[in-house]
């Protein structure tokens, strides 16, 4: 039996007298991507947001084992990289100072930082922009900038990672989504835990491990994109018809609109 990376159990969140999340239980593991679909206000950026004890809830929430309340935020850090839907930075950073600001967990000084900062930002396909101002970065390139910044957070962590990216490809185009999913599904295959809140259906068919589908606050389907992206299960949650089919030479979900 795997020993979850991420344990949840009785989770709720009410927002005045509107109920976000009702009594959720969930677990997530390491070496698993796993994606958060659902309509909008279903829950899914609530649940990151909780997960990353952003939100007020009540329930159980623990880490490797621990209460996430009682974690040492210092070592947390560490080993838990959080990627928002958007960050607000005004200050005139380099897109290079935005990354090293990650590498406030790692040791062996500013050389180091610089180093590793680099790596992950000709991983993320944005070293061209490290001498630019980060106000002056398109939404996407922003979006790549934070997430080298994450990763560069990470780096001193071999296992038990915790990865969580709310939209992350969002505001990107075409080659940077699967970059960026590509990149985050290695950090999985290594040992990782890694979860994203996703709207493409297809990206999510691709790329994860296992899909968990929310809707009015609660996990209406949980497992591999093949056993969740059925037509029935689409329609219920979306209202829309479709047909799902297998994807020519790599055998995932591939999903297409019956209208």
């Amino acid at each position: 039996m795997r020993i979850p990376v991420v344990k949840c159990s009785d989770i709720s969140v009410n927002i005045g007298k509107k109920s976000i999340l009702d009594k959720v239980n969930i677990e997530f593991h390491s070496h698993e991507f796993t994606v958060l679909l659902g309509p909008n206000g279903t829950g899914k950026s609530t649940l990151l947001k909780t997960l990353s004890n952003e939100m007020p809830y009540s329930g159980e929430h623990l880490i490797m084992g621990k209460p996430l309340r009682d974690w040492d935020k210092k070592v947390l850090a560490k080993r838990f990289g959080i990627l928002p839907q958007s960050s607000s930075l005004t200050f005139n950073f380099t897109a290079q100072e935005v990354v090293e600001l990650g590498g406030l967990t790692l040791s062996g000084g500013q050389k180091n930082i610089t180093r590793v900062a680099k790596r992950k930002m000709e991983e993320t396909g944005v070293l061209h922009l490290a001498e630019r101002l980060y106000p002056s970065l398109s939404g996407g390139e922003k979006q790549r900038v934070h997430l080298a910044r994450v990763l560069t957070q990470l780096d001193s962590i071999e296992h038990s990672k915790i990865l969580f990216l709310d939209e992350p490809t969002s505001a990107l185009d075409l080659s940077h989504q699967h970059n960026t999913l590509q990149l985050t599904q290695q950090q999985a295959k290594q040992g990782a835990c890694v979860v994203a809140v996703l709207h493409d259906l297809n990206l999510a068919a691709q790329y994860a491990d296992r899909i968990v589908v929310l809707n009015q606050g609660n996990i209406v389907a949980d497992g591999t994109p093949w056993e969740v992206l059925t037509s029935e299960t689409i329609k219920e949650v979306y209202s829309w018809q479709t047909q799902v089919m297998p994807h020519p030479t790599q055998q995932h979900p591939v999903i297409l609109s019956a209208h």
